[in-house]
């Protein structure tokens, strides 16, 4: 190695949202991405460190690396193949016996977990600067900014937010997607609930004035879910509902408008 020349083995240890201790290599090259709020996150802050992410990983659009699966089923012979420097995951996105895996492979694994807007952009901070080395990112400042107003004028309104259909299933209890609807005045019906995705009956869910029906991880839409309830429904994107990252950008006004309606 050349004398003065940084030693990529070298690393710091820091704390992911899960309390574990993750050794991050000193220079961060090849980050491979299993989340696609996350993978969107690193892409729009350095083009060109995501060397792979799950098929599922749509933004930014022409993200152009290595497809190793979805989120619950990653190709981890693949994984370990692209000798990432990183490997950034989700509590709730991914299964703790592939993370597991992937330690055990050598690879450092940073997993985030957040449950509230504010956790988000704190989680995001940490990723960003203490895992990925890099600078805060224009999109999260202009985020802080908007995420810090208060919940726009008028009473409050209950709703359901279904996520999955055949069995139905909703957002339940400490949930990003209920933080986000309650920072703009909607309170979820199901926010008590025993389970964060409870199933739940149509028929018997407590009084609510809407129905939120965002198009993954089931694709709600016009034709298929507001047909079940007898409230008010409003199709938005899961985008802008669960993902946390630059999508929080857009999401205040953009979910603002559409709960409106």
């Amino acid at each position: 190695m050349t004398r003065g020349a940084p030693d990529r083995r070298a690393t710091s240890t820091h704390l992911d949202d899960l309390g574990l201790a993750v050794a991050v290599p000193d220079r961060i090259e090849r980050v491979v991405s299993l989340v696609p709020s996350l993978t969107e996150s690193v892409a729009r802050s350095t083009p060109g460190l995501l060397v792979g992410a799950t098929d599922w990983c749509g933004e930014p659009p022409g993200l152009e690396v290595t497809r190793i699966r979805g989120t619950k089923n990653p190709d981890l012979a693949a994984i370990v193949a692209l000798a990432p420097d990183l490997v950034l995951a989700n509590a709730e996105e991914n299964r703790a016996p592939d993370l597991t895996a992937l330690r055990d492979a050598g690879l450092a694994v940073w997993v985030t977990a957040p449950t509230t807007v504010d956790g988000a952009l704190h989680s995001l901070d940490r990723m960003l600067r203490l895992a990925c080395h890099l600078q805060r990112p224009p999109w999260w400042e202009q985020a802080r900014a908007l995420w810090s107003a208060p919940p726009p004028p008028g009473p409050r309104r209950r709703a359901l937010v279904p996520i999955w259909r055949r069995p139905w299933m909703a957002v339940g209890h400490d949930t990003f997607t209920g933080d986000v609807l309650r920072r703009l005045g909607v309170d979820n019906v199901l926010a008590d609930a025993d389970q964060r995705y409870p199933r739940f009956d149509p028929a018997t869910v407590p009084p609510h004035d809407l129905v939120v029906l965002p198009d993954e991880p089931y694709a709600f839409s016009p034709t298929d879910g507001p047909e079940a309830f007898t409230a008010p429904a409003v199709c938005v994107s899961g985008r802008l509902l669960t993902w946390y990252g630059p999508s929080l950008v857009a999401a205040r006004t953009e979910l603002a408008a559409a709960l409106a309606r």
